[in-house]
């Protein structure tokens, strides 16, 4: 099927937004510009625009021209109580969904081991899943859980989008907090630049993380890859505090 001229200046403006030239906040070639460099009206780029404006991509504004858009997703990295991006993002007014990839009852290697503080070659279960904002995919998880502290956890109860911590609590009883963490670059392969609609290589954001019981039982060690031009890791200022 043919494109349009406004599809073909939609796509065009895509590849420069997935490109390292733009972050969010960047400011857009103007639409005399752009329509000069494809060889459209200006009329066609405005119409381009204000679709990738109303699809999130790109933040219009009169006086300073049409920006990329700033990240939709914020995590907090220094809340105590473990908040699962489910209610993250409802939070933020998004509307959540998730993507269940991969589940897999294994046993444990040394470093999953020592993060959970078990031994090598317990059984564990292992779960990864695609998270998506407003039907956007910004980030793959993947979860190693305690197999004996969720006996019964199947794919089942996870394969509809449910939440991990909304299912913790409501049938094993179980309240998480968040203990050790980290934040590092990393750099998706083809098969993850394809599920967050990247380019492969594209630089992104690592999070480890160490979810712990109240009781300091480690439950789950956390991974995942953030783009980041779609979320953003922030810490509370001093007077602000997280409320449930």
């Amino acid at each position: 099927m043919t494109m349009l001229r406004y599809q073909k200046v939609e796509e065009h403006i895509k590849e420069l937004l997935k490109s390292t030239d733009y972050a969010p906040g960047d400011r857009l070639p103007s639409e005399r510009d752009l329509a000069a460099a494809l060889g459209v009206n200006r009329l066609t780029v405005r119409r381009a625009v204000n679709n990738l404006i109303r699809a999130g991509l790109l933040e219009g504004n009169g006086t300073s021209g049409t920006r990329v858009a700033a990240p939709k997703m914020v995590r907090r990295v220094d809340i105590y109580r473990s908040v699962g991006v489910h209610r993250v993002i409802t939070g933020l007014g998004g509307a959540p969904s998730n993507k269940l990839l991969h589940f897999q009852i294994a046993t444990a290697g040394s470093k999953v081991a020592d993060r959970l503080k078990i031994d090598e070659g317990d059984e564990i279960i292992i779960v990864r899943r695609v998270w998506s904002i407003d039907g956007t995919p910004f980030s793959i998880e993947t979860s190693h859980l305690v197999s004996r502290l969720v006996p019964g956890l199947t794919a089942d109860d996870l394969v509809s989008g449910q939440s991990l911590y909304a299912l913790l609590g409501s049938r094993y009883g179980i309240e998480t907090v968040n203990a050790e963490r980290t934040i590092t670059v990393a750099y998706v392969n083809e098969i993850e630049a394809r599920l967050l609609d990247v380019e492969p290589g594209t630089a992104v954001l690592a999070l480890k993380l160490v979810v712990e019981t109240k009781d300091k039982q480690p439950i789950e060690y956390l991974s995942s890859i953030n783009n980041p031009k779609l979320v953003v890791f922030r810490t509370l200022s001093a007077d602000q505090e997280w409320r449930d």
